[in-house]
């Protein structure tokens, strides 16, 4: 409280004070005052629950000035280190390892890779299940093979199925056979060379062959012929050629 008094005085006179006084009162009392304190100390313990918890998550997701925990930034672009897991879709430019380790990508379903072009159209996909890869479109490799003690199986269930290299292509099984099976036709073509079948035996079941007599029951040996079409069948051997004699199979 306050109390400004306005009075002259002059030397050697007497005057005496006002009755009235004017009292002012200036600031903040009572109730007010203690909720203004009241307010205020809220404040500041929000400000330090705040605090804390800044500076919790900068010590749970270390944050750091080069990066966040395992995820680093360089000039290069990010550099992640150990193992994570992608919620969502990620999308990358270029995606490698580092030179002394290999890249391993796990999935609970299916991995799926897709190549877009600069319309965000899908050019390419990749898709990797329990039930093997799935190229929707050609895909270019040095080497395709399976686990050990495991068998590979390249299948198209729908459209054709090509393998092409300028220098050659090279089916091996190394404790095995090699199996292709078609709905429809297999076709072996070179355009400049020949077709060899190198093997202690060459086995083909299912040639048609020439009704066989009574004469006929005790022999084992066979001549393969070919009809104008290329079809095979199988006529019993004789000291000559007996294909002539069963030409009636290519009709």
């Amino acid at each position: 409280m306050v109390r400004e008094q306005y009075t002259t005085v002059t030397e050697g006179t007497q005057i005496e004070r006002p009755e009235n006084q004017y009292v002012y009162e200036i600031g903040i009392y009572g109730w007010r005052k203690r909720c203004l304190y009241l307010f205020v100390l809220l404040l500041l313990i929000i400000l330090l629950v705040n605090f804390a918890l800044t500076v919790w998550i900068l010590k749970v997701m270390w944050f750091s000035p080069t990066g966040m925990g395992h995820l680093g930034v360089t000039k290069d672009g990010l550099r992640l280190e150990g193992e994570s897991e992608f919620l969502f879709p990620l999308y990358a430019k270029e995606i490698c390892s580092r030179t002394d380790s290999g890249l391993l990508l796990q999935s609970t379903r299916n991995v799926t890779v897709n190549a877009r072009n600069s319309e965000r159209e899908v050019t390419g996909r990749l898709t990797v299940g329990p039930e093997g890869a799935l190229f929707e479109h050609s895909v270019e490799t040095p080497l395709v093979n399976a686990n050990p003690f495991q068998e590979l199986r390249l299948e198209s269930p729908t459209r054709s199925l090509g393998m092409n290299a300028p220098k050659g292509v090279h089916i091996k099984a190394h404790a095995g056979e090699v199996k292709a099976l078609s709905q429809m036709d297999i076709v072996f073509h070179s355009s400049d060379g020949m077709l060899v079948l190198d093997a202690e035996t060459v086995c083909l079941p299912k040639l048609a062959e020439r009704a066989q007599g009574p004469a006929d029951s005790s022999q084992r040996l066979y001549e393969i012929c070919v009809c104008p079409d290329g079809k095979l069948y199988l006529s019993v051997a004789d000291t000559g050629t007996t294909c002539h004699e069963n030409s009636h199979i290519c009709l």
